[in-house]
């Protein structure tokens, strides 16, 4: 049995339906569908995607959903998150993004979203948007390995999956020893070492609705550790409306 591991829907209710379709056409049985965050987006299906989500049809897999990047700005946007502000938000996108974003997301929905988790703990393996340190931290195949290797000791985790870059990668640091050093003006550090006794791996699993056409995810068999990457195209086409974000 697979999991089906899905991040950035981001309002893009064609692609996810398209997603749905491929898990679906599998020949042999996917027994969870995880969802890594950013559900909403700057779109005006935000409200849609969450509605397909939380009540999936008769002989679908009810979708385990964790926190994303948008999650956490809607939360902070509507002073769900402590005194803090969505910040992030306004630097990316303007402050024209904080009226669209409070208007398509009700508040029933701002309340659905505190009671999402930060990410799953399955077995060996880690499933969360960003990193163990934020949900905004990218992790990518350029990502220093003792960064890594930081990011998956924190949880005791031999398998961290992410979607935050929106890529799909797999990063892989065999056993042995990772040994850093900090050097400032005023003094040197001692250097850190840390001892790798399992291989241990990053799996970046794409992202749904950020390319209007194109949809990416994995899926992972957690039996026999292998994972394989998806991309699908939708369409007129193939029977799909394309979704503009």
């Amino acid at each position: 049995m697979k999991w089906a591991i899905l991040s950035g829907i981001e309002g893009n209710l064609a692609a996810y339906e398209a997603v749905l379709a491929d898990i679906k056409l599998q020949r042999r049985g996917i027994e969870a569908i995880y969802i890594l965050g950013d559900l909403v987006g700057l779109s005006e299906e935000s409200e849609k995607v969450i509605e397909r989500v939380r009540n999936p049809r008769a002989g679908e897999l009810q979708p385990l959903v964790c926190r994303g990047w948008w999650e956490e700005q809607c939360l902070l946007l509507h002073g769900m998150l402590g005194n803090g502000e969505p910040t992030e938000l306004i630097n990316k996108y303007g402050a024209e993004a904080v009226k669209v974003l409070w208007d398509s997301i009700s508040h029933s929905t701002i309340r659905w979203m505190t009671m999402l988790d930060f990410g799953f703990f399955e077995l060996d393996c880690l499933l969360i948007h960003g990193s163990t340190v934020s949900v905004s931290e990218e992790l990518t195949p350029a990502t220093s390995p003792i960064e890594i290797v930081d990011r998956l000791s924190r949880m005791q985790a031999n398998y961290l999956f992410c979607g935050r870059s929106g890529l799909m990668f797999q990063y892989q640091i065999d056993g042995g020893t990772i040994t850093s050093e900090i050097t400032t003006l005023d003094r040197q550090f001692s250097p850190q070492t840390i001892n790798i006794t399992t291989p241990r791996q990053v799996i970046g699993v794409g992202n749904v609705g950020g390319k209007s056409g194109e949809a990416s995810y994995t899926i992972y068999n957690p039996y026999s550790n292998q994972v394989e990457f998806k991309k699908i195209h939708y369409g007129v086409k193939k029977g799909f409306a394309n979704t503009k974000i």
